[in-house]
């Protein structure tokens, strides 16, 4: 990796696109990073495009993929507000998530809309942020459309917390994000994973007073090392019995950005994104990030 790795963003055109473009851009400027744009041409045979097409529809193909990095290119400007950034532009021949995950082995992070246009319209996102999200070694940050990109700072970062190393990373990039934007950092923690409400009977009840103290203490312990590291972020701590994604849910209404693993506690090797971050994925409308374990 290079010494100050890129920001790597999926440009297809649609509004999603856009708004990853603009987060992107913003982003590469709190960092100090390179922004890199990334669009795809079709390969005849894939997508369902027919073989032996006229040389026209791919030249076609290449002029709109150019006008499409071209406004990208501007927007990411426009997002800068006059800060220096620099700006690459790439059209690829391939398919979009095999590009994207090929980029990302060398990025800092890489965000994607959440849904684009299409697969046979040049549709680069949508479909894409679920394996990107799940495979790619960076920090992967998915853009649903924001109705204003310029109004949407201003809430907190959370961040979802299960006391499991799997989260440590999602926790470093949290505190992070907050840092640079200069906002409160909420660490949401949940007890169990499971709807207690339905196993649970008046005869067979919690010691939720004792439980809640320790997991406190234990959420707390999870957050210390990184609050010394991030000592201007502001810290609120969020203990809830269960049904944690609900919660992150809830929190994410008033947030600009939600931060979890790519895994939880339930750990299963051979699924790659944990139930919380794929629910999330289709459930939260501020930007999500999800940072994988190196490892992983």
């Amino acid at each position: 990796m290079s010494a100050n790795p890129p920001i790597v963003v999926g440009v297809d055109g649609s509004r999603s696109s856009n708004d990853a473009v603009w987060w992107a851009a913003e982003n590469a400027v709190r960092r100090g990073a390179p922004l890199h744009l990334v669009a795809t041409l079709f390969v005849a045979g894939t997508y369902g495009v027919p073989i032996g097409l006229p040389p026209a529809y791919f030249d076609d193909q290449e002029v709109e993929g150019k006008r499409r990095l071209s406004g990208a290119t501007d927007l990411a400007r426009e997002a800068a507000s006059g800060n220096p950034l620099s700006i690459e532009s790439e059209l690829v021949s391939g398919q979009p998530s095999r590009v994207l995950l090929e980029r990302a082995r060398g990025a800092r992070m890489v965000v994607v809309g959440s849904r684009g246009l299409g697969e046979v319209t040049g549709g680069l996102l949508g479909s894409v942020s679920t394996p990107v999200a799940a495979h790619a070694g960076c920090p992967v940050a998915v853009i649903r459309a924001i109705a204003d990109p310029e109004g949407a700072a201003g809430g907190p970062v959370v961040v979802g917390v299960d006391g499991t190393e799997n989260s440590e990373p999602a926790i470093a990039e949290a505190f992070l994000e907050a840092s640079l934007r200069g906002v409160e950092l909420i660490a949401v923690h949940a007890w169990s994973d499971v709807n207690l409400s339905n196993l649970l009977t008046n005869e067979r009840s919690l010691d939720w007073t004792s439980i809640r103290a320790r997991e406190e203490a234990s959420l707390a312990e999870c957050l210390a090392g990184f609050g010394e590291n991030f000592p201007d972020v502001a810290v609120r701590r969020v203990v809830v019995q269960d049904r944690g994604l609900q919660a992150l849910i809830e929190f994410s209404k008033q947030s600009q950005l939600v931060v979890v693993g790519s895994r939880g506690r339930g750990g299963f090797a051979s699924l790659l994104l944990g139930s919380t971050s794929r629910a999330l994925l289709h459930s939260v409308t501020s930007p999500l990030m999800i940072v994988r374990r190196p490892e992983q």
